[in-house]
């Protein structure tokens, strides 16, 4: 049965009526209502695990017989949360049943949900729920740990061949096994506990999406949820209405209207229109968002409003049963028998015993009562702690490992009598985007809170994607500085000022939350060592760009040499199988130490040093592979030079998402990582006192490290300035011999170039032999055209802004022409002129004047370069033509080059070298702009740019914001942000709050983001400075 595409389907609770019948549903043990008399008609449901049960009653019978004898016969008390669906409407309990069947002959609407586990599992076994792989991998994952225990390599590739629990299960199949391989020990209610946790913070579970067009015609989706009203394009959720902010939801004909409560700084119309298929779709739709609202915000049932003697007016439709706040009083209060639910699996046990686990799945039912009933909701409402937590009874677990085949759904089929499934479905549904206090798997436990603490401060991680819908009040055009691209493979990222990342939805309601929480402890030592798990994790992801990526793409192109794809396996795939048990160490240690682990003695656990100086010894091993990854990037520009199919192949696959930074960057990952280990360990060191019991092993490995930096580093910063010219290579066009052995690049950025027009905006690259200043042209790559070069042997520098009388100008005075320049400001002004004068004293030390770099470039164009500057080629319109090339074409917006092109600034070796130490990953509070609200993001700090993702387990960002240009600061009184470790980051118009989760965390998110927006001087960092 599959679900009928012309219809909207249901996203809420079953239907009721205008009269109220009290509580809903049938304690265990009592008797199904009388049944008033007439012909019996025999009535199939269908539940989630596939079985069907009949039930005769009388056709005049209303839709709550049928739905009592359905909670009798599975002796369920929560009935609220469930209901009995029939093609594309739920059951009306009041009403006669038949009036309910419309049509046998139509197609079945395959809804069935029994629990919400069922209901998880039987969604990814139908596709219904949209998520990624990662996810869907990890939630196969619990799932298979559930039925058939511990990994088991053999055993584990045969219950996968044998059951299909996604639609795409083989395309994934070797990520479900890793997955799984990481659940040893885990017990099936464990497991079903992290399903249940995983899939309510998905985006898109619990949804039913409802086809709709705005007032302009945009097809959009509407959605309810205990929230409030959802707006969605296509599964992105573009807005977000919540409860509090709605004053009345009512339909005419087929237009929904939602009107809000007045706000001045609101940016929405007072009332918001949408237009639906049809008066049907539209009066579905609004009582769902009646009973949703009812259920959800309501304490207790509402009362009926008297009938008018004359006339009515408006629907009758009143939301009818208990409300979930009922609900959970009555489980909470009363005294009846939990009567347990017996498995239908044959389950493994695990590799070790585990009483409760053998206790669980046993076929004989248990007879101990529950001390608690607990109520599973698809997400955290009303601030109550609906999640279940360490109470948990064996009823509830036995209750949620109860599952059929995944795979056998039942075929479309089309009747005549009234012996057709009517499904079981459930009524609380959530889009799973509220924010909460605890992780979605085992994996990523390590974030949860240190010792002492009870709740994070940082919600579940989630990003907003806006489309372009005119619901929000916003276009698709970016307010950022950097334009979105708009290449074919969706490569490029959007600044955090486009519609990318918006206050559309996921609003937090902070106020509410913030009375229980509690702040972090001051324990330095577990922020040093979580920063290190998620830095790690960054790495590794990193690292899969090389061993997985690339290597996919490079291993189906037979043009590709054999030897460089050899090279790069055997050099980098070592490395990445190291880094993977590496962390999966850190994970566990950092779930121990946090209190989410069974350790008993956690004194043992609170500390790192033990696991990073093990690890170091091992990494010191892998010395041979991290020597040749210069040879790598070295064969691997020699492989694009040769060849134009491999410098093809590179080029789109930086043109992917996956690649966020320029390839050759991700090649040096494995050098920069052991940067990172030593600052972790140097500071560690620091925090411990010499009697601490980690001190001992910190210093230990912070000898081996250091030992492995200083015999790496002079390869390191060889391969840095290589890999600096080939990615200006690519930037620039005109030019090349860029990669000439003993050039070194010293900075690059913004200058205004005086000629007979005027000032003109020109984009310089200082090298350690010549000055190179260019032009963005319109070239299909959006490249910077060379116009000219001035060797540096024999050039004299002089300040010219009293002769010129140009703010911060100078004068470069070379051997065949001269040439002013005027810089932004005094301090960029300083800048360059200290770095021209330290580069023509190495020029000075020289044999000999180097080689003109355009005397090959440029010999095939029609004009050549004059003395007097000449070199002036564009036009003032090929110049206002440049900037919408950025538009047209398909290439990466948000390279440091093009980034100093728009904020008229400059950036140096020194500072790249200074950003390759101060990177930094973890999850950040980003505050709304219109709202008190605060949305959850995954950021990584890397290469002068704040990258943003849904969570850890993302393989590309969603956004990105280049940090060149801005300034970082602590909010002052007057902004009213009432929040600890909350930093601002300013440019021009452009502010943002974030928010970090203690101080250690806001210091660290400080230092590395004043990295790059404050340049760095001519003293180096101690680990670098003898290199320079």
């Amino acid at each position: 049965m599959v679900e009928p595409a012309d219809r909207p389907s249901a996203a809420g609770q079953r239907l009721g009526a205008p009269e109220s019948f009290g509580v809903s549903t049938l304690e265990p043990g009592l008797r199904a209502p009388a049944q008033p008399p007439g012909r019996q008609v025999s009535i199939r449901v269908q539940m989630l695990d596939d079985t069907q049960e009949v039930f005769q009653i009388s056709q005049r019978s209303p839709g709550k017989v049928l739905f009592d004898l359905v909670c009798v016969h599975l002796n369920l008390a929560e009935g609220d949360y469930f209901g009995l669906e029939y093609q594309d409407h739920y059951i009306n309990l009041i009403t006669p049943l038949l009036s309910s069947i419309i049509s046998p002959s139509h197609t079945l609407f395959y809804f069935c949900l029994y629990l919400f586990a069922l209901q998880i599992k039987h969604d990814l076994a139908c596709g219904r729920l949209i998520c990624n792989d990662t996810s869907a991998a990890l939630m196969v994952s619990h799932i298979i740990q559930s039925e058939i225990g511990d990994f088991d390599e053999t055993q584990s590739w045969q219950h996968l061949l044998h059951n299909k629990y996604l639609p795409d299960q083989d395309a994934i199949r070797d990520k479900i096994t890793e997955c799984h391989r990481k659940h040893v020990g885990q017990t099936p209610a464990v497991s079903d506990y992290q399903l249940l946790e995983i899939a309510r913070r998905l985006e898109m579970y619990g949804v039913r999406l409802h086809p709709a067009k705005d007032r302009e015609g945009t097809k959009l989706s509407l959605a309810v949820a205990h929230t409030g009203v959802l707006v969605f394009q296509g599964y992105t959720k573009i807005n977000a209405f919540n409860w509090s902010k709605v004053r009345k939801l009512s339909f005419k004909r087929k237009r929904f209207l939602i009107k809000l409560r007045a706000d001045p700084t609101n940016a929405h119309h007072d009332t918001l229109e949408f237009a639906m298929a049809s008066r049907d779709c539209c009066k579905i739709f609004w009582k769902i968002c009646v009973e949703y609202h009812a259920f959800f915000r309501l304490f207790e049932e509402p009362k009926p409003k008297p009938k008018p003697i004359l006339f009515t007016r408006g629907s009758s439709f009143r939301f009818s049963g208990r409300t979930q706040k009922q609900i959970i009083d009555y489980v909470k209060d009363s005294e009846l028998k939990k009567v347990p639910f017996e498995s239908q699996l044959t389950s493994t046990p695990t590799h070790h015993h585990d009483p409760h686990r053998s206790g669980l799945h046993a076929q004989a039912p248990c007879s101990a009562p529950m001390e608690r009933r607990m109520i599973i909701t698809n997400g955290n409402h009303a601030g109550n702690p609906m999640v279940p937590g360490q109470a948990r009874s064996n009823g509830v677990q036995r209750l949620f490992g109860r599952q059929g085949k995944p795979g056998n759904n039942p075929s479309r089929n089309n009747h005549n009598n009234l012996n057709q499934p009517v499904q079981m479905i459930d009524g609380s549904t959530s889009s799973g985007t509220d924010t909460s206090d605890t992780e979605s798997d085992t994996g990523s436990s390590a974030y949860s809170q240190p010792p002492g603490s009870e709740d994070s401060p940082l919600g579940s991680p989630h990003v907003v994607v806006n489309g372009n819908g005119s619901v929000n009040g916003q276009g698709m055009g970016s307010t950022g500085i950097l334009g979105t691209g708009h290449s074919p493979e969706g490569r490029h990222l959007s600044p955090l000022t486009s519609p990318l990342l918006t206050d559309a939805g996921c609003v937090r309601n902070d106020d509410e939350e913030e009375a229980r929480r509690k702040k972090f402890p001051t324990d330095k030592a577990y922020f040093i060592a979580k920063e290190l798990l998620t830095t790690e994790r960054t790495y590794l992801k990193d690292l899969q760009v090389i061993t997985e990526s690339f290597q996919g793409v490079a291993g189906k192109d037979e043009a590709f040499p054999d030897f460089v794809k050899n090279l790069i396996s055997a050099s980098y795939d070592p490395v990445y199988k190291f880094h993977q048990g590496f962390l999966r160490e850190v994970e566990q240690r950092l779930a121990q130490w946090s209190g989410r682990s069974n350790a008993h003695i956690k004194g043992d656990y609170q500390r790192i040093g033990d696991i990073l100086l093990k690890n170091i010894q091992g990494l010191r091993q892998l010395t041979i592979h991290l020597q040749k990854h210069s040879e790598c990037l070295v064969e691997l520009e020699r492989a694009c030079r040769s060849s134009r199919k491999a410098e093809a192949l590179c080029r789109d696959f930086e043109q992917q998402r996956v690649c966020y930074l320029p390839f050759n960057i991700f090649l040096l990952r494995p050098l920069h990582r052991l940067l990172h280990y030593k600052l972790i360990l140097e500071r560690l060191c620091k925090h411990y006192p010499p009697t601490h019991d980690d001190f001992r092993d910190c210093r230990a490995a912070l000898a081996d490290i250091s030992e492995m930096v200083l015999q790496l580093q002079g390869t390191m910063m060889k391969m840095e300035n290589f890999q600096k010219l080939l990615e200006l290579k690519k930037d620039l066009t005109g030019i090349d011999n860029l990669a000439f052995p003993g050039r070194e690049f010293i900075r690059l950025g913004c200058l205004s170039k005086l000629s007979g027009k005027g000032l003109q905006q020109r984009m310089f690259f200082l090298f350690s032999d010549c000055l190179v200043y260019t032009s963005r042209g319109m070239t299909p790559s959006n490249q910077f055209k060379v116009h000219g070069q001035l060797p540096l042997y024999g050039m004299t520098i002089r300040e010219s802004e009293e002769e010129w009388g140009v703010p911060h100008s100078f004068t470069l005075f070379g051997q065949r022409q001269s040439v002013v320049v005027a810089a932004s400001c005094a301090s960029e002004m300083e800048r360059w002129v200290e770095d021209i004068r330290m580069a023509i004293d190495l020029a000075e030390q020289s044999s000999s004047p180097s080689t003109d770099l355009l005397s090959t470039s440029l010999s095939d164009n029609s004009k050549s370069l004059s003395e007097d500057g000449g070199a002036e080629l564009e036009s003032e319109e090929e110049l206002c033509g440049s900037r919408s090339s950025l538009e047209r074409q398909g290439h990466r917006g948000n390279t440091t080059v093009h980034v100093c092109w728009h904020r008229n600034t400059s950036v140096s070796m020194v500072d790249f070298s200074v950003a390759v130490e101060n990177q930094l990953s973890g999850n950040l509070l980003r505050k709304f702009k219109n709202s008190n609200g605060w949305q959850k993001l995954w950021v990584v700090f890397t290469n002068f740019s704040l990258f943003f993702y849904k969570s850890h387990q993302d393989d590309y960002p969603l956004a990105s914001l280049p940090l060149l240009g801005y300034s970082v600061t602590v909010p002052s009184e007057s902004e009213n942000i009432h929040k600890d470790y909350v930093f601002k980051l300013h440019f021009k118009s452009h502010v943002y709050y974030f928010r970090s989760e203690s101080e250690y965390t806001f210091e660290r998110w400080m230092e590395v983001i004043r990295s790059a927006t404050c340049s760095a001087s001519r003293s180096l960092p101690s680990t670098r400075k003898d290199l320079y």
